[in-house]
């Protein structure tokens, strides 16, 4: 239900809301940077990412139990991003600044989101894990000849448990304490492992909500591109809270995240109704009001179902549209720095910009970064049984 609601939403409410933002000339401010098929986006209606948060929430707020942590953490995530989003694109549009919001407060409200979600993970009652214990126990046996003998039984306890733990992929007996990064030095420093684990986080989510907003660059890349990402998460999600198929995948147990998988059946329904309008040619853009939000949503997911160590594999092409603007920047001033003369690695970045020049068609980039993407979420589901 939750995914035909989004679709419904995203696809026959979004044209209604493309219409609106068309009318009230929200339309994109184009940088001419030479690319071809440029010029022609100029006043192609923005900040879409509105039907993909109404796609995300309403479904979301309908179908899912409410007083659910996890649920909770993800409705005020897709609020709290979008909405710094919203503000970006609203500069951009309304104030015909083309920096919009200054970079310096974006990463602000990013990392001020990540701490709070780290404080909630780790602080929070509702957030725990299971972990199958065998315990043994003596039973004592009388005999008719009255000597008595024990006999030992085992028996399987699930116990809940405040945890810092999280899984590396491809190894055996894949689980990492966060807390070991301290307690080597001391083991009274375990009590600090919060710290540890609220930064990793606000580092996480920073990367992955930039990562996804460099990637918004060509017509239906972020947005199909996220699509696979969010699906593949819900696998892990349901897998993750479900006691037999936990068990059976020997992955960690982690009781009632399993909630969630609502939240993402709304989430990849939005993209999927979003991407109807946005391939090329696209009809309106989603702004950083989506992008922002679509990046942060997928970090937090990941770190709730304790697999954040799976991003950079599955969140394969954000990293490499990340690296693509670091090696290039770096490089460029290094270069000129030595030389006088600033030197590129790419024709262009992000990534995607490098292929458009090379001649290839947007429409052709976006398809093969989603076939990149399929590929990369294979890999990332068959690390459950392959370690």
């Amino acid at each position: 239900m939750a995914i035909l609601f989004a679709l419904q939403i995203s696809m026959v409410y979004g044209k209604k809301i493309i219409r609106i933002l068309h009318k009230k000339q929200v339309g994109e401010i184009v940088r001419d940077l030479g690319l071809e098929g440029q010029v022609q986006k100029q006043g192609t209606p923005t900040m879409g990412g509105l039907i993909i948060l109404a796609a995300i929430l309403i479904p979301t707020l309908l179908f899912a139990k409410l007083d659910n942590i996890y649920v909770i953490l993800m409705l005020i995530t897709t609020v709290w991003l979008g909405f710094i989003g919203f503000i970006d694109d609203y500069i951009k549009v309304f104030k015909k600044e083309k920096a919009g919001l200054s970079g310096k407060f974006k990463i602000l409200g990013q990392v001020a989101w990540g701490l709070t979600v780290g404080t909630i993970l780790y602080f929070n009652d509702g957030v725990v894990i299971k972990e199958k214990i065998i315990e043994q126990q003596k039973v004592i046996e009388t005999t008719e000849m009255t000597n008595n003998y024990g006999v030992f039984t085992e028996q399987v306890v699930w116990k809940e448990s405040k945890s810092t733990k999280t899984t590396i992929p491809f190894v055996k007996g894949n689980e990492f304490d966060y807390a070991d990064l301290i307690t080597w030095i001391n083991p009274n420093l375990e009590k600090y492992a919060w710290i540890i684990f609220i930064l990793v986080v606000i580092f996480i989510i920073t990367a992955v909500s930039n990562g996804a907003n460099l990637t918004d660059g060509i017509d239906g890349l972020a947005a199909g591109t996220s699509a696979i990402i969010v699906l593949t998460l819900g696998v892990f999600t349901w897998v993750s809270g479900n006691t037999i198929f936990s068990d059976y995948l020997n992955i960690m147990y982690i009781p009632r995240v399993e909630e969630i998988t609502i939240y993402i059946a709304a989430f990849v329904g939005a993209l999927i109704g979003f991407l109807w309008y946005n391939t090329y040619p696209a009809q309106v853009f989603m702004g950083d009001t989506g992008s922002l939000t679509i990046g942060g949503v997928i970090a937090v997911i990941a770190i709730a179902v304790r697999k954040e160590w799976l991003i950079p594999l599955l969140c394969g092409i954000f990293l490499a549209e990340n690296l693509s603007v670091v090696m290039q920047v770096s490089w460029f001033k290094y270069t000129r720095k030595k030389y006088g003369v600033g030197r590129r690695i790419f024709k262009m970045s992000p990534l995607h910009h490098h292929f458009q020049k090379l001649g290839h068609h947007e429409s052709k980039i976006a398809t093969r970064f989603w076939i990149i993407g399929i590929l990369l979420a294979i890999l990332t589901i068959v690390t459950l049984k392959i370690r």
